[in-house]
């Protein structure tokens, strides 16, 4: 798809994995521009590299610009006038997950996946890597390279792989890792068996190696005909590598690996909870398979701090405030389990459901997970790229928790969250704002006082 291409042409370009892509490819040489539907940090970072963003989407930002391909996201709908365009004038177009896989490929591929925890696992992973000099897309903000993506100068490619849309089954990976296999997306897979289905064909497809999780219950059931799998775990000692002797602390947590019978040592890390250190297990398999410097490993695994948004503390002062990606049940549960383990007054969770269908979907294990903190905070459904159909709010979900405990509190506005915020929690409690929309300015603005 990229014979004879020179100008690329992002829409939605604002999107994690989107900027990611745009930003290798004007590295590599290419003339790129893209538009979205508002400015964010990553415009501004994306503009200083030259590329040109429009903000808002009209037919005029692509009509007679000698586009040779135009890549769109999954945000992206018939109707979009920059992608109508595109059709009725025959330019080259391409999904963002074709294009990830038309690059990703060629390289030694290493193809993060899974329901959640992807994100944090392939930060992870390219952290470990970083002295191979492997190329880099993932979906999130890593710190040590202040970025989405990085060019490499070796054969290695560690990216993210999104089920959401199945752009992940264009690509053939070398090695996979999946984290997790639970309910979601069920908006385009309809329903679980096709999720599972899904998953089947991503592992089948990789062609050297499978790194799989077998704490959770539904991988090792799924129909995989791919022989070459490796089972990771922090609960069973049947595994090809498995983490013992887990102890934590505050904020730390220490544990030892043992990989096909060998003891390789205690490992460290600085962001808290068991499922991270289920996270760092396949990243420390493969990190010893290819011969990475194992002392070297375990100091970048001690001072990652995790991806931007993922279990990021922002202000720890008075009160602790967290800011969390999570937006699956699956993903709360780990974060509120994380958070228990640190010393706490009271644990205050700040929750913005992502679209109507998941929450509609999902509507009683959020209720059940969410009930696990102190004190509830529901602001309304980020909707995304769905419009209200389906009747549900977050109402109901502070209904169904109110059955069983008087802990949930809605408000429509952000305002009015920060306010109740503000007046109940205080010195030693912990609040976390959680959540894939924009909640994160709520932490933000709790700060400006």
């Amino acid at each position: 798809m990229l014979t004879n291409v020179r100008n690329v042409y992002f829409s939605g370009i604002n999107g994690i994995g989107m900027s990611g892509l745009a930003k290798i490819l004007v590295k590599e040489g290419y003339n790129v521009a893209g538009s979205d539907l508002e400015r964010k940090a990553i415009t501004q970072e994306m503009e200083e590299m030259g590329i040109k963003i429009y903000i808002g989407q009209v037919e005029e930002n692509v009509k007679d610009k000698g586009i040779d391909l135009f890549v769109y996201s999954t945000a992206i709908r018939e109707t979009n006038p920059e992608y109508r365009y595109v059709v009725e004038n025959n330019i080259k177009k391409i999904k963002r997950g074709q294009l990830l896989a038309e690059i990703m490929n060629k390289f030694e591929g290493i193809a993060v996946a899974g329901t959640h925890g992807k994100t944090t696992t392939s930060s992870m992973m390219s952290v470990a890597f970083l002295e191979k000099d492997p190329f880099i897309v993932v979906g999130g903000i890593i710190p040590e390279i202040n970025s989405n993506s990085k060019i490499g100068n070796s054969e290695y490619f560690i990216a993210e792989a999104d089920e959401s849309d199945n752009s992940f089954l264009y690509i053939k990976p070398k090695y996979s890792v999946v984290t997790n296999v639970e309910p979601d997306h069920l908006e385009h897979h309809g329903t679980y068996e096709n999720i599972k289905k899904s998953f089947e064909k991503f592992i089948d497809s990789t062609e050297k190696l499978a790194i799989l999780c077998k704490d959770c219950t539904e991988i090792p059931e799924l129909n995989i005909k791919n022989k070459n799998i490796v089972w990771y775990s922090i609960k069973k000692e049947d595994t090809h590598i498995f983490a013992t002797n887990i102890r934590m602390s505050e904020g730390h947590t220490k544990y030892e690996v043992i990989k096909n019978g060998k003891n390789l040592g205690e490992f460290e890390l600085s962001i808290p909870g068991e499922h991270n250190v289920s996270n760092s297990l396949p990243v420390i398999y493969l990190a010893h398979e290819m011969n990475c410097n194992m002392d070297t490993v375990k100091e970048r695994l001690l001072n990652f701090k995790g991806a931007n948004r993922r279990y990021q503390v922002i202000y720890d002062d008075k009160m602790r405030i967290i800011d969390d990606y999570a937006h699956h049940p699956g993903e709360i549960e780990a974060t509120i389990e994380a958070a228990r383990k640190l010393k706490y007054k009271r644990l205050c969770v700040v929750f913005q459901p992502h679209t109507y269908s998941r929450t509609k979907a999902l509507l009683e294990d959020f209720a059940r997970v969410l009930s696990k903190a102190d004190l509830v905070v529901l602001a309304d459904i980020y909707a995304a790229r769905e419009k209200d159909t389906l009747g549900v709010s977050s109402k109901d979900i502070e209904t169904l928790i109110n059955k069983k405990s008087q802990k949930a509190y809605y408000f429509p506005t952000f305002d009015e969250i920060e306010s109740f915020v503000l007046s109940k929690l205080d010195k030693g409690d912990i609040c976390i704002t959680m959540g894939a929309g924009d909640i994160y300015k709520l932490g933000e603005d709790i700060l400006g006082i």
